[in-house]
């Protein structure tokens, strides 16, 4: 049994801890899942040295969703599987928020069956396309609609949602227009319920972030994809894509600051940090870091307050790591 001394102390060292934690500095970060793993790994890292003086709440309401809520100027950070669109620029402009845009980590976009489907060894963009765009809805329903080498069987479809940036840039490469798809998929802002989805149906396909799929080799089977320049099918994975061969779907991804967030203190310290650990963190979590001077130019274009997008709106198919580089150094 307590005291009534023993509880009122008690209460009294919670008081202090609610007042502490209300008194922690937040940094407020959201939007892409396939960012997600990599500013989670480094926010719980940061926290941790820092003794949780500095609170950082990680969201994910997909590339879009983020980038609305930090061009409201609700947000510090934004994760983006795509870089910044036009008409987010826009926005930002109109609320008078700007950014520095810092390219953090390079993905291998993957395809996913599940383990026990034995036809499907490799898939091509034309096959994909024919899967996956607006023409498909509700008439190609099986998979020997797209190939007839494939079975009779039912095509059970499962994709990033409309506000992801892994939507855009995968319908972009595979059916050749951003945000053209058909609509009758299983779609979700949550990699882990596509995860799901696609490791409990035979017939299932899907798509998501490399880090997801590599956190589920046993759930899940990665489809090798007909690269256009080489006509050769590669797989997914982290020398694929330092290499370059694995196309189109190798992309950048990013992370974004808002430049009034700068002048805090707290926000400084963190990117410092990222840009620190990033690398290590980024292949923990199974992505394929930048080479280091990604990271100090990073740093610089912080200090110098680079402000803006070296993507001038738009989504680049088939970037690698070399051409990003050259491009980040002329920024």
């Amino acid at each position: 049994m307590f005291k009534p001394t023993q509880i009122a102390v008690a209460l009294g060292l919670a008081g202090l801890f609610a007042a502490g934690a209300a008194n922690a500095q937040v940094i407020k970060i959201d939007g892409s899942s396939t960012v997600y793993p990599i500013t989670e790994a480094v926010a719980e890292e940061f926290q941790k040295a820092k003794k949780n003086a500095i609170k950082v709440t990680v969201g994910i309401s997909g590339t879009g969703g983020g980038f609305k809520k930090f061009c409201r100027g609700e947000t510090d950070f934004s994760n983006a599987s795509r870089p910044i669109t036009a008409k987010e620029m826009e926005d930002c402009k109109a609320a008078g928020v700007q950014y520095v845009e810092m390219p953090v980590a390079f993905d291998a976009l993957t395809i996913v069956i599940n383990p026990k489907n034995t036809f499907l060894k490799q898939v091509t963009v034309e096959e994909m396309k024919k899967l996956w765009e607006p023409a498909a809805q509700g008439t190609v329903t099986k998979w020997s609609q797209v190939n007839p080498a494939w079975p009779d069987a039912p095509v059970k479809l499962f994709g990033a949602g409309a506000d992801s940036g892994t939507f855009e840039y995968f319908t972009e490469a595979m059916v050749g227009k951003a945000k053209s798809s058909r609509g009758d998929y299983t779609a979700s802002e949550d990699d882990n319920v596509l995860v799901q989805g696609v490791s409990r149906d035979v017939n299932a396909i899907g798509y998501f972030g490399y880090a997801y799929y590599a956190e589920n080799t046993a759930k899940l089977k990665a489809l090798p994809v007909v690269s256009p320049k080489t006509g050769k099918a590669v797989e997914p994975s982290a020398a694929n894509v330092e290499n370059g061969t694995y196309q189109p779907l190798s992309r950048p991804i990013f992370v974004y600051v808002k430049a009034a967030s700068l002048d805090k203190p707290e926000v400084k310290e963190f990117i410092e940090f990222y840009m620190k650990h990033g690398a290590k963190l980024t292949k923990e979590v199974k992505y394929v870091p930048l080479p280091a001077a990604a990271y100090t130019g990073n740093l610089d274009h912080v200090a110098k307050k680079k402000l803006g997008t070296v993507f001038g709106g738009k989504n680049e198919i088939g970037i690698t790591i070399e051409e990003l580089m050259k491009r980040e150094a002329k920024m």
